[in-house]
């Protein structure tokens, strides 16, 4: 959950799924809308399918691995996720290496190499990290590291009279400790996409994502013109209700909601009609479920709901 999460965003929803699942066994025998629900609003789900996945592994075991090569052998095990349960679960020494240690380790050396991305500097910086860490303590090491780049050596002003470290540190002794580590900007993509709104009797029209879908398997999303059987001139031709912005990996889009008509005769291809009391019972990406309730909480959503 801590992957690409804020520590605060986390918690209620680490508290929420340890609730329903408590162990291995419990994520292993739970159908998977029901993770996918207890995730829902964290993004990147694939992360839950992968952890589901894994849990259905595990529970067949007689026991749990212990070294970092025993676990980056599993369903969606990376190397930073094996190295801390190896070194804090079990005591293994295994250096983890994420965007956090990445940085402070490339100002501990004022490292000016530019990396094309986070894992090219992460996969750069292990070797070192492991000769740092403490074979006594791996674990208690990692954690502090991780502490440490997440609440004192900052992204943007680092707060370097608090460091521990500092004395060491190659970047603050030359007053830039900012510049590192240099990694190359992510090249963006501008996209946009139409999104129509149709209602009936009381529910609004979704398409739900096959399990062959990458990244939206098993989700709710407001279905774009093409799934939903009409053009994109007439959709764009229907009343604007929403306009938004999000970013996903490396694209940045814009999403436009306009009314439509609902479809005539029997729906396919992954459209379903969702009762507007019943959204809260399906998986929906957060995104969309965000925007559903704003459209709905507007004067305009206000008025579609008295109609209904």
């Amino acid at each position: 959950m801590l992957q690409q999460t804020r520590v605060s965003t986390v918690i209620p929803y680490f508290e929420r799924w340890m609730e329903a699942l408590p162990d291995w066994k419990a994520l292993a025998a739970a159908p998977e809308g029901a993770v996918l629900k207890l995730w829902e609003g964290l993004g990147y789900y694939s992360r839950a399918r992968r952890l589901h996945e894994l849990a259905r592994v595990l529970a067949g075991r007689p026991g749990l691995p212990r070294s970092r090569e025993e676990w980056q052998e599993l369903p969606g095990v990376g190397p930073y996720t094996a190295a801390a349960i190896a070194s804090i679960a079990f005591g293994e020494p295994a250096a983890c290496v994420d965007g956090n240690v990445v940085r402070i380790l490339a100002r501990l050396a004022a490292c000016g190499t530019l990396f094309k991305d986070g894992s090219a500097a992460a996969k750069a910086f292990s070797p070192a990290a492991d000769k740092l860490l403490s074979p006594r303590a791996p674990g208690d090491h990692n954690q502090a590291m991780m502490e440490l780049g997440a609440t004192v050596c900052l992204p943007a002003n680092p707060k370097c009279p608090a460091c521990p470290v500092r004395r060491f540190c190659a970047g603050a002794r030359k007053g830039r400790p900012g510049d590192y580590p240099r990694i190359a900007p992510r090249r963006m993509e501008d996209r946009s996409v139409l999104r129509v709104w149709c209602e009936r009797r009381g529910a609004l029209l979704m398409h739900l994502a096959g399990q062959s879908a990458a990244r939206l398997a098993g989700q709710h999303e407001l279905p774009t013109p093409e799934q939903a059987g009409v053009s994109q001139e007439e959709a764009a031709g229907g009343p604007l209700l929403a306009t938004r912005r999000r970013g996903i990996t490396r694209f940045r889009i814009v999403e436009s909601i306009h009314r439509a008509p609902p479809p005539k005769g029997r729906l396919g291809g992954g459209l379903v009609w969702v009762p507007l009391n019943r959204l809260d019972s399906v998986v929906v990406s957060g995104p969309h479920r965000r925007w559903i309730r704003e459209v709905l909480g507007s004067a305009g959503g206000k008025r579609l709901q008295a109609a209904l």
